[in-house]
């Protein structure tokens, strides 16, 4: 029989609202002495989550979200966000991974919407016009080198296929919208997403110092980010980071770029007789809409000048923060999910468009 001290400490532990007083390491301690480990096991069981383990939770939430304010109090530059994101998701345990997800997509596209603000039309048409063929040819060549090095290295099919696509098209944007034409299963989407965030992030923050140190101009830059950086965001970032000329030239390229999510995905449901419905990028044309209202509203409405301008700072804020969301959603988990060979054959893909790209706009075979 227990003594009555003893059964009176158990029944507080058991009905003291909202927890315990006593740290339960201490409590595992005292229990020893009992020599009852079956009732250890049982108390211990039963007692609730430790205040100490809410408080901590709360205040991971509590960081996270100052992150975010920093990220879009538009003082921080695009790859200070994505280092900011990195740090917090090697170092801390998501507090919000589906929302952050979730928002990153759609704060994306709207940001990208308010980067068209600050376009001008007709060079959004031009810049397109001559990036065309520079767009296609990498594209098909980004996909016959991706499927050769999978086949290579021996990664499975569908995962090398998702990877050669996010790296020839946009990143993730392209993986989301190839993977239900595919039939990918859930463990080969999130290795592939893996691959290219991860890479994704490293051409963020390698880019602009590789272009300062060869003395690429604005034109060169824009144009080499937007061929070799995977997505969008990333590209932006990286093109913002050197000027507002690369700004100009990269967005366009790269939303070039984007719209062959399309063709592919049609031509990949065709191929596999599959019944998917196709993701259509539908930011883009609301992008054009942005640009067009930009050339020819303020010629009528001059007030309006300020108001896009305006939107055209926010696109980059939310752009920034976007970064950040996506850096914080890169964790070690992520790291070893992806596994070697696949992150093999998404740096050495990545690598060669990279590397090729810059040597031919260095040449002058490519160019606008």
């Amino acid at each position: 029989m227990l003594d009555a001290p003893i059964l009176e400490m158990i029944g507080r532990f058991h009905t003291l609202e909202g927890g315990y007083t006593r740290s339960r390491s201490a409590f595992v301690v005292s229990t020893r002495f009992l020599d009852f480990p079956a009732l250890s096991a049982t108390i211990l069981s039963g007692l609730p989550a430790s205040r100490s383990n809410f408080f901590c939770a709360m205040k991971l939430k509590l960081l996270f979200l100052a992150c975010v304010v920093v990220c879009g109090s538009g003082f921080v530059s695009p790859p200070l966000a994505l280092a900011l994101g990195l740090v917090f998701g090697f170092t801390f345990t998501h507090p919000f991974p589906e929302q952050s997800r979730a928002a990153s997509k759609w704060l994306l596209q709207a940001s990208v919407v308010g980067l068209g603000f600050g376009m001008n039309l007709q060079q959004v048409i031009h810049t397109g016009e001559m990036s065309f063929v520079y767009t296609l040819a990498g594209i098909c060549g980004a996909l016959l080198l991706g499927a050769w090095l999978g086949r290579v290295m021996g990664v499975q099919a569908k995962s090398a296929y998702l990877i050669s696509t996010g790296t020839a098209i946009c990143g993730g944007s392209a993986i989301a919208a190839i993977a239900p034409v595919v039939e990918a299963g859930e463990d080969q989407i999130a290795v592939s997403l893996g691959t290219v965030f991860v890479l994704n992030s490293v051409a963020l923050l390698i880019f602009p110092l590789i272009g300062t140190a060869l003395h690429l101009s604005q034109a060169q830059f824009g144009l080499w980010s937007a061929l070799a950086i995977h997505d969008t965001s990333s590209v932006v970032g990286a093109a913002a980071k050197y000027g507002t000329a690369a700004l100009a030239i990269a967005t366009t390229v790269k939303l070039t770029r984007t719209l062959w999510i399309v063709p592919l995905a049609i031509g990949t449901a065709l191929f596999r007789k599959s019944k998917a419905k196709i993701q259509w990028p539908w930011f883009i044309a609301f992008f054009c809409v942005a640009a067009m209202l930009n050339t020819y509203l303020p010629a009528n409405i001059p007030a309006s000048s300020s108001v896009f301008a305006a939107l055209f700072k926010l696109g980059r804020i939310g752009l920034t923060l976007t970064l950040f969301l996506i850096g914080a959603g890169v964790s070690r988990e992520t790291i070893k999910q992806v596994g070697v060979r696949p992150l093999l054959q998404g740096l050495a893909l990545w690598l060669a468009v990279a590397s090729i790209s810059l040597v031919l706009i260095m040449k002058g075979v490519i160019g606008l």
